[in-house]
């Protein structure tokens, strides 16, 4: 069977990329370091040092076949050159709600969301409501804190 396409701008796949090449050139040989140091100071049986290495040495390896994955099954969605006319993969969202706030979102695929910054899943609720949309359009979605309206005040490529 196979795995599901993980959709990506570009700048999400360098980052992915760069945080493999960090995970395998810089923390693997760190923690494969402490990890000796912890066997040559005693027995591994209760060396709480050991353990924590090996458990840090887990959760690297972990994280680095899930990185390798992503960047296999990575599926770029280019970006559109021209002025876009609806909300899609990849554009930037101005919207408000109905108090008046004024945020901006990107939209990204699951893998590179990160609301902090701004970029929300095209998968989310937010995310998918906003797809296909045109500037002065309004959606009304369903969150954890009841229903909201937003509009559409901006749109722009990446």
């Amino acid at each position: 069977m196979p795995e599901e396409k993980v959709l990506l701008t570009a700048e999400g796949l360098e980052k992915l990329k760069f945080e493999l090449d960090r995970l395998r050139e810089v923390r693997r040989p760190e923690v494969l370091e402490r990890l000796q140091r912890a066997k040559e100071l005693s027995d591994t049986v209760d060396n709480a040092e050991y353990e924590e290495a090996k458990n840090e040495q887990g959760f690297v390896e972990g994280r680095i076949m899930t990185l390798e994955r992503m960047i296999k099954n990575a599926e770029v969605i280019p970006a559109d050159k021209s002025r876009p006319a609806y909300v899609r993969f990849g554009s930037k969202v101005t919207i408000t709600n109905q108090d008046g706030e004024e945020r901006k979102y990107t939209i990204v695929g699951r893998a590179e969301s990160n609301p902090n910054e701004g970029k929300i899943s095209n998968e989310s609720p937010v995310g998918k409501a906003l797809l296909g949309k045109h500037v002065g359009e309004e959606v009304e979605i369903e969150v954890p804190k009841g229903l909201v309206k937003l509009k559409v005040l901006a749109i722009s490529k990446k």
